[in-house]
């Protein structure tokens, strides 16, 4: 087939753009000139250069292929516009090109997050029924996004996609939990367990690939996730133990997450980076519970892990010390 991806370069998107090319499909990607290109310069891919508010490049990367897979998005940014411009409207504008460039596509595969929906409730995981309630400008841009594909339902061939946090090779954001273990130390949110739905990038391409290409996942959303959940002890104590790390395991109330994160976020005006921590990432590392039930994706795509979490986190591990992202 021929297939557009938005967002191959990105940690999610180049390994789904290496699956996609082992199982010998076209490419086509679209990138700025200004992306970084690591992960996927030796494929063979055909490159549209330009963004998703660039009409002519879109209508470009858009025109003649099979399926897209939509994964580009703003996960870090300074304002609230910048978020809503990344993935709320580049979302509706891709949508609405498409709509209007390619009438024969089979298939439209729009990547969100779990942030979309929001965390847990009551300590309940929650599934494709439980109503949006993002807590922050992330999640809220995610959700308008999802609304303009559920407003193109009977449009456009769609399936929604909805990951957990993601870990794996070339990860930059959860890898912040294994380069502090790899310091021996082991920072735990509150005073009660904090659990979270967690999966590897390999399962979760998997994943993604079965909604893409099962007839049953048309006009469908779904959660692509850990069948387990985790506590952040657990999680600590299984990478420090594949790394042979002793650890002091410092316990950090969440009314000091908030302090740090303002002090990040004011710091961060005066770079040209948003900041790694802010209040708005506070706010989703002291809930209580990020859990997601995959029960639709089970039954109707046949969905399962193939990697324990202990595979995962050591295969994790192994990439980011052989790659120099952490010692020891």
């Amino acid at each position: 087939m021929r297939i557009l991806i938005t967002g191959a370069n990105g940690f999610i998107g180049s390994h789904l753009t290496e699956s996609l090319n082992k199982r010998g499909h076209q490419l086509r990607c679209l990138v700025r000139n200004t992306s970084d290109l690591t992960w996927i310069k030796n494929l063979p891919i055909e490159y549209i250069y330009g963004d998703l508010f660039d009409e002519d490049a879109m209508k470009k990367a858009v025109k003649d292929v099979e399926c897209i897979y939509h994964l580009a998005g703003v996960t870090k940014s300074k304002t609230k516009a910048g978020y809503y411009r990344g993935n709320h409207l580049a979302t509706k504008n891709l949508l609405e090109i498409t709509l209007a460039t390619n009438p024969s596509l089979k298939r439209f595969v729009h990547v969100s997050s779990q942030a979309a929906v929001g965390p847990s409730l009551e300590g309940k995981p929650i599934d494709e029924q439980t109503p949006f309630h993002p807590i922050t400008t992330y999640g809220l841009s995610k959700m308008e996004a999802e609304k303009e594909c559920l407003k193109m339902m009977d449009r456009l061939p769609l399936t929604i996609v909805r990951p957990p946090a993601v870990y794996g090779p070339r990860d930059k954001d959860v890898f912040e939990f294994f380069h502090v273990i790899s310091k021996g130390l082991h920072p735990l949110i509150g005073f009660s367990d904090k659990y979270v739905s967690l999966i590897h990038v390999k399962d979760l391409v998997d994943g993604i690939l079965s909604a893409g290409e099962n007839p049953k996942a048309l006009g469908q959303t779904y959660f692509i996730s850990s069948e387990g959940y985790y506590n952040w002890k657990q999680l600590g104590e299984i990478t420090s133990k594949i790394m042979g790390k002793k650890v002091i395991r410092v316990k950090i109330p969440a009314a000091c997450v908030y302090t740090v994160a303002a002090f990040a976020q004011f710091f961060s005006v005066f770079s040209s980076k948003p900041a790694v921590l802010n209040i708005e990432k506070g706010k989703d590392i002291v809930q209580n519970a990020w859990t997601c039930d995959i029960a639709k994706a089970r039954k109707e795509l046949g969905f399962k892990e193939t990697m324990t979490i202990e595979e995962g986190i050591k295969n994790t591990v192994d990439w980011y010390r052989q790659k120099g992202w952490i010692k020891g």
